[in-house]
């Protein structure tokens, strides 16, 4: 396990939450890459995305992400992350990627409106489609998977466990 730890998800996974307590049990510090784009942007994801297009979103996205310095830090990414190799090949070298899986069926749950969450998606896919397709990207970069279909207390024991096996 290296020195950093960047979650990976779909929205209403949990990252931003579980993220911060990861951090402030750990001591490290936090960032939501999320909340990068719209303190500089001064607006929504989803008036970003928006405004500037799922392309120049992407790029946006990818920007943020490789400006973060590492260093004892817990990053909870966007849900779209995974569209950028560049960006996650970035975190790959600097952070273990923890995948917070969670089911689709508690992801509806949780998210009680994707059109205002600043969801990148095409617009014939719907939002299952689109839960599909990202799995495996997920899952493909993620060097370890975390279950988070109960309780966040329940997820971050389960990475607290692994960490302190590795």
């Amino acid at each position: 396990m290296k020195k950093s730890i960047s979650l990976v998800g779909m929205a209403g996974a949990g990252k931003s939450s579980i993220g911060k307590q990861l951090a402030d049990y750990l001591g490290f510090g936090f960032i939501d890459s999320d909340f990068l784009i719209e303190t500089e942007h001064q607006e929504s994801l989803q008036q970003v995305l928006d405004k500037f297009g799922k392309e120049n979103f992407l790029k946006i996205e990818e920007k943020a992400l490789m400006s973060i310095k590492f260093n004892n830090t817990v990053l909870a990414t966007g849900g779209s992350a995974i569209f950028s190799e560049l960006a996650m090949d970035y975190l790959r070298s600097r952070s273990s990627i923890i995948f917070i899986k969670v089911p689709y069926d508690k992801i509806v749950e949780r998210v009680s409106n994707f059109s205002e969450r600043g969801f990148l998606k095409t617009s014939d896919q719907t939002i299952q489609e689109a839960f599909v397709e990202r799995q495996s990207l997920y899952e493909n970069f993620a060097d370890y998977e975390v279950a988070n279909d109960a309780s966040q207390e329940k997820c971050l024991k389960k990475i607290l466990d692994l960490i302190d096996q590795k």
